[in-house]
């Protein structure tokens, strides 16, 4: 019960002194959700009162079942962007159709990441790299500000998820700017930039909101032209059971499943960031997928479109200094509070506020350091980032993301087909064996002995490299050459191609009158030694624990030592 529900483990040790921390974070990360997530619902294409509805139920569920006390889960920039690029995909008759379709996507990301919290799945989000999340978010980015010019500028600009569109579209539009509109949202983008340098903890979003709507209320600018929020619906979310038929599945399975691994990843990356800021280690990686997954599930039936952990609320939840979940219910009973009571002010927002806001809260996932240090120290990484950043910006979000995710698949094969291949050599004076390629001037070299080293598991993808490899280096040391140490230390696995490759190898070299020799290897590899055929053509005399110990024996032919014969004979399994 403790590892499903968390909240039993914490709650009983909740004391008082706990909960100024958490009333002060609370209250802070509250005054943030609230115009974050009405910003964030019209990037998803909602009308803004769905921002408020996905900060409650989620965020209050989330504090039962979830592990970390720093994560703000609600609406976000990143999964807003990614609902209303995979709903405009698909395309929706009316307003209507399309709510329902985002409350649906929110039930079927809850469904498939509960699913796979209880199938204990949560590595697969392990395939999405650095580099891909990377470039992907970074070209997100981009999109979400430029999708942003249409409230900025205060005119209609058909939306899209590819960036020569948006910039198409926007210099059409420009013509047609509202000039009131522009200066607010301009006013508003410096006034958070500035108060962020000179005052970084001051709430200079809130402020930013607060003089939006008195200027709007005191100068009536509605009259002069600004689009305002308007009329947002006062109460509560009510229950009601998402609309998911077989047809609506089909159509959004994709989306969904990308949303549930981008939304999972985003979670357990800003928690276990946090936690090692902190030197903690409270997160379980599986439990926050069932608590994600419960979130949105849950979530869909009291009106919620997907939610994730927000970077910026979980920062400021840390700052302030949450001490449990309990600072999560506080932000949610001042969303209710602003449900209830406080829906008729926000009438006054100006959008172009709320535009403000989501470019300078989105312009900060530019990772623009993180490219520059690819390009000078993981060129090859770098082009998988540059990859998926084109692609998300010209084809569109989920094939950025898959297009992405292929090339890093391809460049872990890659790697592995060809990996690391060291000659060894003994340093003068010493027992130890290193590269020669990196300490040429102190070691010596012996022509009548070829001493490698296979830096990867051997398998199919590789075999014939490491066959070519080692013949190469055969044929260079020429007729001299009486033996060859293969140091295994670095080999943790070898597939039956491998196997076969290296009894039919060893088998050759011995016709030509070469020993072979193993040496440091590790227990599978032992056993997979003694169980295939690697035994028929390397005796048990042929195997050792160190280099030294091989050479020793090829020099003089002595007798191996019990304990060596005992450690390199070792098996797993009865009677071995």
């Amino acid at each position: 019960m403790r590892r499903f529900f968390p909240v039993i483990d914490w709650l009983p040790e909740y004391s008082r002194i706990d909960l100024p921390g958490d009333l002060k974070s609370g209250l802070s990360v509250g005054v943030l959700l609230v115009p974050q997530a009405m910003a964030y619902a019209m990037i998803a294409g909602l009308p803004p009162v769905y921002g408020l509805y996905a900060s409650l139920f989620p965020l209050l569920i989330y504090a039962v079942f979830g592990t970390s006390r720093h994560l703000g889960i609600g609406p976000v920039a990143m999964d807003s962007l990614l609902v209303a690029a995979g709903l405009g995909m698909i395309g929706a008759n009316s307003p209507a159709e399309y709510i329902t379709l985002a409350i649906g996507l929110a039930f079927l990301v809850g469904a498939i990441q509960l699913i796979l919290g209880i199938l204990q799945m949560g590595f697969l989000v392990n395939f999405l790299s650095k580099p891909v999340i990377s470039g992907f978010i970074s070209a997100a980015a981009l999109i979400i500000i430029l999708s942003q010019l249409k409230h900025l500028f205060g005119v209609d600009i058909e939306n899209s998820n590819r960036i020569y569109e948006l910039l198409i579209n926007a210099v059409e539009a420009f013509p047609r700017i509202q000039v009131y509109d522009f200066i607010i949202g301009v006013i508003g983008i410096m006034l958070i930039v500035i108060l962020r340098k000179w005052k970084p903890k001051f709430p200079g979003i809130l402020l930013v909101v607060v003089l939006g709507i008195l200027s709007a209320y005191l100068f009536n600018l509605e009259a002069l032209g600004v689009s305002l929020v308007g009329k947002i619906p006062i109460g509560l979310p009510v229950w009601d059971v998402p609309k998911v038929s077989l047809d609506i599945v089909l159509k959004l399975w994709p989306i969904a499943l990308t949303l549930a691994l981008i939304g999972y990843l985003e979670a357990i990356s800003i928690g276990k960031g946090i936690e090692e800021k902190n030197n903690e280690d409270r997160i379980d990686a599986n439990q926050e997928l069932r608590a994600l997954g419960l979130s949105n599930l849950l979530g869909s039936f009291f009106q919620s479109y997907p939610v994730t952990a927000s970077f910026s609320r979980s920062a400021l939840l840390n700052e302030t200094g949450s001490r449990s979940n309990i600072a999560g219910l506080i932000s949610g009973i001042l969303v209710v509070l602003t449900l209830l009571f406080l829906t008729p002010v926000f009438y006054f927002l100006p959008k172009a506020i709320l535009a403000s806001i989501i470019m300078v809260t989105v312009f900060k996932l530019i990772e623009v350091s993180y490219a520059r240090t690819l390009w000078f120290l993981r060129r090859d990484e770098f082009y998988i980032l540059l990859g998926t950043f084109i692609i998300t910006l010209f084809i569109g979000i989920t094939q950025g993301i898959l297009v992405g995710v292929l090339l890093s698949l391809l460049l872990m094969v890659y790697r592995t087909s060809k990996p690391h291949f060291a000659v060894l050599a003994n340093i003068k004076g010493t027992d130890y064996y290193r590269n020669v390629d990196r300490f040429s001037e102190d070691i010596e070299v012996r022509p009548d002995l070829l001493i490698i080293r296979f830096d990867a598991q051997l398998y199919f993808a590789n075999a014939a490299y490491f066959k070519r490899r080692l013949l190469r280096y055969i044929d260079k040391k020429g007729p001299e050459l009486k033996g060859v140490i293969l140091n295994a230390e670095a080999i943790n696995y070898m597939d039956s191609t491998a196997t076969r490759m290296l009894v039919k190898t060893i088998s050759k070299l011995r016709e030509r009158g070469l020993d072979f020799y193993i040496t440091g290897a590790i227990g599978p590899i032992r056993d997979i030694v003694f169980s295939s055929d690697i035994i028929e053509v390397v005796p048990k005399t042929h195997l050792f624990v160190r280099i030294m110990e091989a050479v020793a024996y090829h020099d003089q032919q002595e007798s191996p030592s019990p304990m060596r014969e005992k450690v390199v004979q070792q098996r797993k399994g009865p009677g071995k």
